[in-house]
């Protein structure tokens, strides 16, 4: 099966990361199906042109920030009255490097985007949909939370972190209306993908670039796990790995 987006009309999305890859992807997903979308990212050059392509609302957001998340999430309740959808999807790869050899302070920059950042949303997001009573908040993940990768020190403890932090607020949210849940997409044909594979580290970095799954087949994923059709996968994680996912989707492959 496709998936049957008709749920997804007239709601308001907002999507961090998203100009470019996944998060550029599902913003012409979202709005395609009638979505009102805000789009973040530290890019406002990149974040206007997809603006004028897709009508989504351009909102320069640096998620390690909280305060400019928090104005994130405040702009769309200014735009539109609401936040129905948070897409938790900025991330980034490095530093590839050992642990004996990685600089702390790249360490901590991006724990502070892949880990700090899903946080930022989340405290930002969950007081407005609460009080709506309901609401959707995904993470984008990765494989990378549950399989220890040489020179990946950052990133996969990053994204175990940000898989945690997804349970928790499940726990905590979804006697309040909020569907919380996570998306591993596999391994992504994106600009994060071509810096895996320039690193040589570890056996990502050598697979060929058609083992890569293109980036609107995630934005697909996350568009589906907004909708009623996904409520068995609330408080879990949906991988693009499964293939009795993709055929759900209608993915091939």
């Amino acid at each position: 099966m496709s998936v049957d987006a008709t749920s997804i009309a007239g709601k308001t999305v907002l999507i961090t990361g998203a100009s470019r890859g996944i998060g550029l992807e599902a913003a012409r997903a979202f709005t395609a199906a009638g979505a009102k979308v805000g789009i973040a990212a530290r890019s406002a050059d990149a974040l206007e042109a997809i603006a004028a392509e897709t009508g989504a609302v351009p909102i320069a957001c640096d998620v390690a920030d909280y305060a400019a998340v928090e104005g994130a999430v405040a702009r769309m309740q200014a735009e539109f009255g609401r936040l129905d959808i948070l897409i938790n999807n900025a991330g980034a790869i490095d530093p590839i490097a050992l642990l004996s050899s990685v600089d702390p302070a790249e360490f901590g920059r991006l724990i502070d985007i892949n880990l700090k950042g899903v946080l930022h949303g989340l405290r930002a997001a969950l007081p407005v949909m609460q009080a709506q009573g309901v609401g959707t908040i995904i993470t984008v993940g990765s494989g990378a939370a549950h399989n220890p990768l040489e020179g990946w020190g950052a990133y996969c403890s990053s994204k175990a972190g940000a898989w945690m932090l997804t349970r928790v607020a499940d726990v905590e949210a979804r006697g309040r209306g909020v569907r919380v849940m996570s998306l591993s997409p596999g391994t992504v044909a994106t600009d994060m993908q071509r810096t895996i594979k320039a690193s040589g580290v570890n056996a990502v970095s050598q697979l060929d670039w058609a083992a890569h799954v293109p980036a609107d087949w995630p934005a697909q994923a996350l568009l589906w796990m907004c909708t009623p059709d996904a409520d068995d996968w609330i408080g879990r994680e949906v991988s693009l790995r499964d293939e009795t996912i993709r055929r759900r989707l209608g993915l091939a492959g």
